[in-house]
């Protein structure tokens, strides 16, 4: 039999240890160190908001907690504002792992997940503090968000519902009442609800990248959006707007999710110091959302170039009237005929 030499031992040891670290380098989502209780783990989180946002702000508070709580072992690296990631391609890379933390609009994930479009229905919520009550975990939105099969079999596990607010309507013609949005043409997000809601209302609609909207409305290629009072400020729309509608007629939530093998691949004691950080994290944004919002609002009334139109209960109740329960039934068949019911129900305790 051949003898194998101490360097060839040597050699062949450096091979393993190489292929080793191929293999962990190759699952995503950065870590270091030798032993299991060693081990650190890195954290991207990409999202579309600027830092000053409900969404912005709770995604900080969610890294200073993590990296508080595991004593560095995990590294949170906040992207916001589109800066890695935009609407179009921030799902792709959390399903690849090129990210592991996302926090986009539900509609964004209609694609993989349809039924999450129930958070788009008009008028779903009739004031910020029905939130969270009717979106618990333990309620039907809670059920459909939480235990959503689509997205566990697409790698996308959710941490939370994280709030931004009630939606408000902007365009350079006054809006009071839904025939106003006639020959108007308003940006939505990708969802078949948000089409059928401006239908119903009068209008037209096209899909657009939350961070290309206000050059689309500077440059005229769409009349109007809706939006919170935040989303509008931060991003400056309403300075190419000339009037804003409190219309409180829709809801931004934003499902917080990490991508499902790299959470598999975290120890245990670090899958719960993640989870109790988003469980923190969720609660001081439902905090925030309403303060940041206001503030927001003001900041726009004191800036002057845009006039907020105030709703009378009439008025508002006529732009309810045109889509609930229409639009609600319409997408009964995608939505689940038991949700829709479940909704209804619950609206109604």
């Amino acid at each position: 039999m051949k003898k194998v030499s101490p360097r060839s031992r040597a050699l062949a040891g450096i091979g393993l240890a190489l292929s080793a670290a191929l293999v962990l380098s190759g699952c995503g989502g950065a870590r270091s160190g030798d032993a299991a209780g060693d081990e650190s783990f890195t954290i991207k989180f990409s999202h579309v908001t600027t830092a000053n946002t409900p969404k912005g702000k709770a995604a900080e508070k969610f890294k200073e907690i993590l990296e508080d709580s595991s004593d560095g072992r995990i590294t949170v690296e906040i992207y916001p504002n589109s800066e890695l990631y935009g609407d179009k391609d921030e799902l792709q890379a959390l399903q690849s792992n090129s990210v592991q933390m996302i926090a986009p609009s539900s509609s964004k994930f209609t694609t993989i997940a349809p039924q999450l479009q129930l958070l788009d229905l008009p008028f779903l919520f009739d004031t910020s503090e029905d939130i969270p009550t009717l979106a618990s975990r333990d309620s039907v939105i809670g059920d459909v968000i939480y235990e959503n099969e689509d997205l566990k079999s697409k790698n996308v596990q959710v941490l939370g519902l994280w709030d931004n607010g009630l939606k408000q309507l902007s365009a350079n013609t006054e809006l009071r009442t839904p025939e106003d949005t006639k020959g108007l043409s308003f940006r939505i997000q990708p969802a078949d609800v948000l089409a059928s809601q401006f239908e119903a209302w009068g209008g037209a609609t096209s899909t657009m990248a939350f961070a290309e909207v206000y050059n689309g409305l500077q440059q005229g290629v769409i009349d109007g959006q809706e939006n919170t009072y935040s989303n509008i400020e931060t991003q400056k729309m309403h300075t190419v707007q000339k009037f804003l509608t409190e219309s409180d007629h829709g809801y931004i939530g934003y499902v917080t999710a990490i991508n499902s093998e790299f959470f598999d691949s975290l120890p245990e004691d670090l899958q719960q110091l993640v989870i109790d950080a988003m469980d923190e994290a969720s609660a001081y944004n439902r905090e925030v959302a309403t303060e940041v919002n206001e503030e927001a609002k003001q900041a726009i009334i004191e800036e002057g170039s845009t006039e907020i139109v105030t709703l009378t209960e009439e008025e508002r109740q006529a732009w309810k009237d045109a889509v609930v329960p229409s639009v609600w039934e319409e997408h009964k068949d995608v939505l689940g005929p038991e949700i829709i019911d479940g909704l209804l129900a619950e609206r109604d305790k």
